[in-house]
C-alpha cells in the first residue's frame, strides 16, 4: 500500500502520517516512511531518539552522491544532467530505522532551481519514483505542503491521497484543487481527514465541504499536541485519543482497501 498525505501548510500531515506508520510497523507491516516536505518533522513524529535524529542527513544535501549520479554540481544552473539517475540502492543505504519504521529524508533545494530543471531535483525525483513502483509493503510519504508535486506528477503512483484539512476555506480549498489535479494525474482515491476539530460547528463545516463517502474521519483538536510538537516530541506523547483517533482512521483505510 503506496499513501501519501499532503494539504496546506500546518493543517497536521506530518502528525496523522507519523501515527499511521507507526500503526502498521506496530502490526506488523514492514513500513518506509518518506519525509518529502522540505521543513522535514516526521523523524520527530515517529519518536526518532536524538542519537538517531543526528544521523539523518537529508538526501538533498548529500551534494557528492548527487554529482555521482546525475553527472552535473548541486547548485549550479545551465548544466547538462541525466534526467533518470541510478538511485535503485539509496533507499536502502540511507534510511534510519526506529521502532519498526525505516525513514528516508527527501530534503528541499532552497536555493537556485527548485521546482525546475536542476541535479538536484532530477536525482530526489527519480528517488520517488523509484519508491512509488517499487515498495512492496507499507509506503507512508509526507508530501510538501500544497498542490505544487501534483504539479510535477511525482505522486502518480500511489494507491491513495490523503489530504489532511482543518475547518477553514483555505484548507477546504486546497482539497479541492488537490483532488482536480491528482485526477489529471490518474490518481482517483483522494480522501479525507479532518483535523484540529474544537466543536460540532467545526464539524459540521467539514462535512459540508467534503463529500461524505471521502472523509475518512475526525481528530479532535487536543492542545497537548501542539504543546507536543513545540517541546520537539511526538504527538503520541499527547495520550491516547489521538492514537485511537489515527486507529479509527486506519481502519477505514484497510477496509477501503480489502
Amino acid at each position: 500500500m503506496k499513501i501519501a498525505v499532503t494539504g496546506k501548510g500546518g493543517v497536521g500531515k506530518t502528525t496523522l502520517a507519523g501515527v499511521l506508520a507507526k500503526l502498521y510497523a506496530e502490526e506488523g507491516y514492514r513500513v518506509l516512511a518518506v519525509d518529502a516536505d522540505p521543513d522535514a518533522n516526521l523523524a520527530i513524529a515517529l519518536e526518532f531518539p536524538r542519537d538517531k535524529l543526528d544521523k539523518i542527513m537529508p538526501l538533498s544535501e548529500m551534494r557528492e552522491l548527487i554529482a555521482e549520479r546525475t553527472g552535473a554540481q548541486p547548485g549550479l544552473m545551465g548544466q547538462m544532467f541525466t534526467l533518470n539517475p541510478k538511485v535503485e540502492d539509496v533507499p536502502e543505504r540511507f534510511c534510519v530505522e526506529h521502532g519498526g519504521v525505516r525513514l528516508l529524508v527527501m530534503g528541499g533545494i532552497k536555493k537556485g532551481g527548485s521546482g525546475c530543471a536542476c541535479p538536484e531535483h532530477a536525482f530526489l525525483r527519480a528517488i520517488m519514483r523509484h519508491l512509488l513502483l517499487e515498495n512492496k509493503d507499507v509506503l507512508i510519504v509526507d508530501m510538501e505542503a500544497g498542490i505544487e508535486h501534483l504539479g510535477r506528477a511525482t505522486a502518480d503512483a500511489v494507491d491513495v491521497f490523503i489530504v489532511v484539512v482543518e475547518p477553514g476555506l483555505k484548507s477546504i480549498n486546497t482539497y479541492h484543487s488537490i483532488r482536480k489535479l491528482a485526477a489529471d494525474i490518474g490518481i482517483n482515491q483522494v480522501l479525507v481527514v479532518g483535523n484540529k476539530v474544537k466543536d460540532r460547528e467545526d464539524e459540521k463545516f467539514i462535512k459540508s465541504n467534503v463529500e461524505v463517502e471521502k472523509l475518512l474521519g475526525i481528530i479532535n483538536y487536543d492542545p497537548r499536541i501542539a504543546e507536543a510538537e513545540r517541546d520537539g516530541l511526538s504527538p503520541l506523547f499527547a495520550g491516547e485519543k489521538i492514537r485511537q483517533a489515527v486507529a479509527a482512521i486506519k481502519n477505514k483505510i484497510d477496509k477501503h482497501f480489502g
